[in-house]
């Protein structure tokens, strides 16, 4: 039996990371070395929740919202379909989909390329009524390679409280420059931090059988 292909769709953490405005930077120190005649390797990291490819909880956009070490995993867990948004303007509407069938998670490409070394504001959001819509086709996940499902402006978080009113689940800051159009099995399990606001995932997508 070949061996089913994997696409990494994480970015790498890494100290020049792009952040959004005003966040933590991602920092990476070695504090143990080799060299200097400790037996191991050690390191120590500063970050945001937010760094990189993450999942928000919900507690990122409700006060009252669980945290990201109290999620339930299997969202982020089963097939999906990747839809390719490039060439939408403004923001993905419901017009702009394809059609859905008994697709339980979504992940949209909007970057021609994706900005590893730079940090870019004109990302394509997702209409607050699109994520609505998708509840509705019974949706559990939505996944984007932008930086939040709603513009970097935005001060109402239309899209992440339509996500909050359909208790679905958000994955953002994908890398989907390499994955064609079509249905994949998903792993993208956020890491389990007592009270976070967000946990950040090693994102797979692998070939369906």
């Amino acid at each position: 039996m070949s061996q089913r292909r994997i696409w990494d769709i994480s970015q790498t953490l890494r100290p020049d990371l792009p952040v959004w405005p005003g966040d933590t930077a991602f920092g990476f120190e070695r504090t143990w070395r080799m060299e200097d005649g400790s037996p191991v390797n050690v390191a120590r990291m500063t970050m945001s929740t937010h760094s990189g490819t993450h999942a928000d909880a919900p507690l990122h956009y409700a006060a009252d919202g669980s945290d990201a070490g109290d999620m339930d995993l299997s969202p982020y867990l089963g097939e999906c379909l990747v839809v390719d948004a490039r060439g939408v303007s403004n923001a993905i509407d419901i017009g702009d989909l394809p059609h859905i069938d008994s697709a339980d998670r979504v992940l949209f490409r909007t970057w021609d390329t994706f900005p590893h070394g730079t940090w870019r504001s004109d990302w394509l959001p997702i209409a607050p009524e699109t994520v609505e819509w998708l509840a509705l086709q019974g949706v559990r996940l939505i996944g984007t390679d932008a930086p939040s499902v709603d513009p970097e402006e935005s001060k109402t978080m239309a899209a992440h409280l339509a996500v909050l009113e359909h208790d679905l689940r958000i994955l953002e800051g994908l890398v989907l420059d390499d994955v064609p159009e079509g249905r994949y099995e998903l792993t993208a399990l956020p890491l389990k931090i007592a009270g976070g606001d967000a946990g950040l995932c090693r994102a797979i997508l692998r070939e369906l059988p």
